[in-house]
């Protein structure tokens, strides 16, 4: 299961490659023709599982191995487990050897497209120019320079930090309100366990504050003193449970707040004006904010408004106010109100509910508030002067993706976003927020890349129950829809979280290759408003399915792909989607790519200790308590459901240090294929043992992985795996 994260960077797939030459496919030529090697051979041991009167047998379950403390090593896993993946892993690459030219021709594609110039501009504040050299290695490097001398000093340089590491990745980069000190988190283990680092700007000296445990997405701040990071801690279950306080120069850590509820989830930050630190304490269903006010950083946090079923909210300030995003069963969508800033209470709509018009993202400034909602399926950008009306800012497209980065100058005259489509490379915009008028600042740019060899569409599937389906379409520029092209069909559709329509160097590397590629954006994502994802969740479920198979027969009878030649991809909880596709309709699909997978649902949502359960029970149901949540899972989860039929190629990939989907959860999958399959086609394990939920963040990595799944997408389209 996936952290309930929606920032840009989890929404991209960025699962890096394996750290060891067992999940490195070999180098000889494939044997397309011969007879496929022999898989490893998965023990049924009969397990018997009784809850709620109702009994079920899971034999695969033996697989699961939780370690008394500290995380797994395949080193000291027990030797029938440890066995089992190498096995795995061996025939994997075995199989996989049968299309290593096409993933050799795949990551020539890939390398040749490194980034150029052109990328984030420069950030000016307090003297300083930011920077981000995003082509400096295969990590980025952060700089600054002064606006008056033209002195560059380093922020930080990740190929530095990355050096020797097997795991590298970083986030929550940083610079404190002064100006003297940056901050960022990062881990070197690939279990989502980070550790603070903060450099003295003046004398160039990283010092790591917090050597572990600390939760680095949304979970670090300094405050608006600069004296303290506020940051958060992660218990023995990887859950986000306490908020402390800690001298920027090291010390004694303060507790600050503490959350015994397992189902709720913690972010912290500054608010606009540097007035406070909130603490954002949320469920899928609740809310509530704790406010530290910058004139007293040592005080107890101040509580805004007590959580309550069915309301959510985010708070932030503007105008010499507070402002918040409320979402409740009078307003779905979201609607804004300024609060006072001592009482919190509120005293002002400012910007009312409108069914279907979902409030995403507040951002403001000193003289507007800007923010982004999502309206017939795009993203606009509002701003509002005080005592003014609300203007919308333009932005052309069929399909396109609008981020706007929350921590901008409070004080600057425009608002910093990107544009982009799966076809255009991001591009910076200046929002001036007096005109409305947008002006391009940068766009980034890759080699030997032109926008203008692809075309993106918006199409339209209609489901069995008559609802409209977008989908985003990448082709070829002047590709004609004969019916002839592969398909590789992306789709997520859970938490409310959006499949946007971002810029990927990938994919257009897959369709320069001749292959179509498309974004199904199915209910149980928000495309479409909060009652989208309402419609795709808990036991409207199968909704997410049957969706995505409309989608997929869309494109086929549109002319999009070939009917016999559509593979689908689905990362994390987008691997119950295709799971679940799948098992619906396996004939209709050439081959399935399913990345650290969720599709053990029913068994995973029983696990009380697990970290994310508590915390998604709204989403996926309680099987331990509510009958009706386990018949429903019983039906969906994709390893309970698996049944004689003729199953395509399957690929999975998984994290060995994943505490969020098991590596459990794709090897019992596979080996549930592997025993009803009545078709002769491959089913893939491969575990990456030095990851988690997430690969090494660096390019090379990535693009090794992209490499390898676009080549299995290939032979199962191509035949290498008949």
């Amino acid at each position: 299961m996936p952290s309930p994260l929606t920032d840009r960077a989890r929404r991209r797939f960025l699962v890096g490659a394996g750290a060891t030459a067992l999940l490195v496919a070999t180098e000889g030529p494939a044997r397309a023709g011969a007879a496929l090697p022999t898989p490893p051979v998965t023990p049924r041991v009969p397990l018997l599982r009784h809850q709620l009167g109702r009994t079920r047998d899971d034999p695969y379950a033996w697989l699961k191995y939780v370690p008394p403390q500290g995380q797994r090593d395949i080193a000291t896993m027990p030797s029938a487990i440890r066995d089992h993946l190498l096995a795995e892993n061996a025939y994997a690459g075995a199989v996989l050897d049968r299309v290593a030219t096409a993933e050799r021709r795949f990551l020539a594609a890939l390398d040749a497209r490194a980034p150029l110039g052109g990328g984030a501009p420069d950030v000016t504040r307090g003297g300083w120019t930011y920077s981000v050299d995003e082509a400096a290695g295969a990590h980025p490097r952060y700089t600054r320079r002064r606006t008056d001398t033209g002195n560059i000093e380093l922020l930080l340089d990740e190929n530095e930090r990355a050096h020797g590491q097997a795991y590298y990745r970083t986030t929550g980069q940083q610079v404190s309100p002064d100006g003297r000190l940056y901050a960022w988190a990062e881990d070197v283990g690939g279990n989502d366990r980070h550790r603070l680092c903060v450099r003295d700007l003046a004398s160039g000296a990283v010092r790591v504050v917090v050597d572990t445990d600390a939760y680095g997405y949304g979970g670090l701040v300094f405050s608006p003193s600069s004296r303290w990071l506020f940051w958060i801690w992660r218990d023995a279950r990887n859950r986000p449970t306490r908020v402390y306080r800690t001298p920027v120069t090291g010390g004694e850590r303060v507790l600050v707040y503490e959350e015994h509820d397992p189902a709720i989830f913690m972010a912290i930050a500054r608010t606009a004006a540097d007035g406070f630190v909130a603490i954002t304490l949320s469920g899928p269903d609740t809310s509530e904010v704790r406010l530290v006010a910058a004139e007293a950083e040592e005080r107890a946090p101040a509580l805004v408004r007590p959580r309550a079923p069915g309301r959510r909210y985010t708070i932030d300030e503007w105008d010499g106010a507070l402002i918040a995003l409320i979402e409740d069963e009078q307003a779905i969508d979201g609607r804004v109100a300024r609060l006072d800033r001592r009482s919190f209470a509120e005293t002002k709509t400012l910007v009312p509910h409108r069914a279907g018009t979902q409030i995403l993202q507040l951002v403001p400034f000193r003289r507007t508030l800007a923010w982004v909602e999502r309206r017939d399926t795009l993203p606009r950008l509002m701003l509002l002067a005080p005592g003014g009306t609300a203007r919308e800012v333009a932005f052309a497209g069929d399909a396109y993706a609008l981020t706007v980065p929350g921590e901008q100058d409070y004080a600057a005259p425009t608002c910093r976003a990107t544009i982009e489509t799966p076809a255009a490379p991001p591009r910076w915009v200046a929002v001036d927020l007096a005109s409305a008028r947008v002006t391009t600042i940068a766009t980034q740019r890759f080699a030997g890349y032109d926008p203008a060899r692809f075309t993106v569409r918006r199409l339209y599937a209609t489901a069995p129950d008559g609802d409209r389906v977008p989908i985003t379409v990448l082709t070829r520029r002047g590709a004609r829809a004969d019916g002839r092209s592969p398909l590789l069909l992306y789709g997520y559709g859970a938490y409310g979280v959006s499949s946007e329509a971002l810029f990927d160097v990938a994919p257009t590397v897959l369709v320069e290759q001749g292959w179509t590629y498309a974004i199904a954006h199915v209910r149980g994502g928000a495309e479409k408003g909060r009652r989208w994802f309402l419609d795709g969740r808990r036991h409207h479920k199968r909704n997410s399915f049957t969706d995505f198979i409309a989608c997929a027969q869309h494109l086929a009878a549109t002319g999009h792909a070939a009917r016999d030649r559509i593979v689908s991809y689905g990362l994390s909880a987008g691997g119950l989607l295709v799971g679940g596709a799948m098992n619906l309709a396996p004939a209709l699909w050439a081959g399935v790519i399913a990345t650290v997978p969720f599709v053990d649902m029913l068994n995973t949502m029983s696990d009380a200790d697990h970290p994310l359960v508590p915390l998604f029970r709204p989403d996926w149901g309680d099987p331990l308590s509510n009958a009706a949540d386990y018949d429903y899972m019983l039906g969906t989860s994709p390893y309970e459901n698996v049944r004689p039929a003729p199953y395509p190629p399957l690929f999975t990939t998984a994290g060995l240090k994943d505490d969020r989907v098991g590596y459990w959860e794709p090897a019992k999958l596979v080996a549930a294929v592997r025993a009803a399959s009545t078709a002769r086609a491959p089913a893939l394990l491969l575990t990456d043992l030095a990851a988690g939920h997430q690969g090494s963040a660096g390019r090379d990595s990535v693009n090794h992985k992209m490499a390898r799944l676009y080549a299995f997408a290939q032979g199962c389209v191509d035949g290498s795996f008949a």
